[in-house]
């Protein structure tokens, strides 16, 4: 009897392969979408700090003429002073009741860089207002 030679043989060998690339590509997101989340919440963090440190700012001289309202110049610096700090660059505005700081962060992969995919980027903005006095709802 000699051995036939079977259309499936090797078969399996491939479809293990097929398998391991798909599972490696699922763990990839998982680890390295947990990690976009976090960078994604820590920026979120530190926007809102800045954000807090410039609305403390208030103008003395409106408050004088018994109007409350930031003092537009200190909220910037302040918010900028907070963000260099903590090693970060962000843009921060300002008006007379509110402070917005936007920040970019980046942070490589740990798993996506196998298949191209370098780097984690997260854009956030967060603001604060000053709030005085007793408000609805306290």
């Amino acid at each position: 009897m000699t051995p036939s030679i079977r259309p499936e043989a090797g078969s399996v060998t491939a479809m293990v392969c097929l398998v391991a690339v798909a599972l490696f590509a699922l763990i990839g997101l998982v680890v390295d979408g947990g990690r976009a989340v976090a960078l994604r919440s820590a920026a979120m963090d530190e926007a809102i700090e800045a954000a807090r440190a410039g609305a403390e700012q208030l103008s003395l001289g409106s408050l004088r003429s018994g109007v409350v309202s930031l003092d537009t110049s200190a909220a910037v610096n302040a918010a900028r002073t907070f963000l260099a700090q903590s090693d970060l660059t962000g843009t921060v505005a300002a008006t007379d009741q509110t402070v917005t700081v936007s920040l970019v962060r980046s942070e490589p992969t740990a798993i996506l860089g196998l298949v191209g995919i370098r780097t984690l980027t997260v854009s956030v903005t967060a603001s604060a207002t000053d709030l005085h006095g007793v408000t609805e709802g306290d």
